[in-house]
């Protein structure tokens, strides 16, 4: 059984960066993608970036030019470097991985400039918590 675990969050100050990660344990499908959500109490869930089997990565509006998702195969980990952060990315970012169709409507809607809450994605980790002040 597959099991994400994230760390990395923490408190700074807007502006900063930090970068999360998502070890995983068991083995995820190579046929598989990744993704990190984020969500706000009281909001849905929100796509922040995904990436899929052949590479290819897809971000949110809101991510695009100051986040990077990647993944390092040899180490199972993958990752999120987020830059520049503002108070708005205050959040209990998740983990995700799911089939491939996951990252095609993950695509589709960051494409649409719409916001994806991840019913696709098949596996979740516990979250960790980021907040920017400003």
């Amino acid at each position: 059984q597959v099991q994400l675990q994230e760390a990395g969050g923490g408190s700074v100050q807007a502006g900063k960066s930090l970068r999360l990660s998502c070890t995983v344990s068991g083995s995820i499908s190579s046929r598989q993608c990744a993704g990190w959500f984020r969500q706000v109490p009281g909001n849905k869930r929100e796509g922040v970036a995904a990436i899929r089997p052949d590479g290819q990565t897809s971000y949110a509006d809101a991510a695009k030019g100051r986040f990077t998702i990647y993944q390092d195969n040899a180490t199972n980990t993958l990752y999120l470097q987020m830059n520049s952060l503002k108070s708005e990315d205050s959040a209990l970012y998740y983990c995700a991985a799911g089939p491939r169709a996951a990252g095609i409507f993950f695509t589709a809607h960051t494409e649409a400039h719409a916001r994806y809450s991840g019913e696709e994605f098949e596996t979740w980790g516990q979250g960790t918590q980021v907040t920017v002040s400003s």
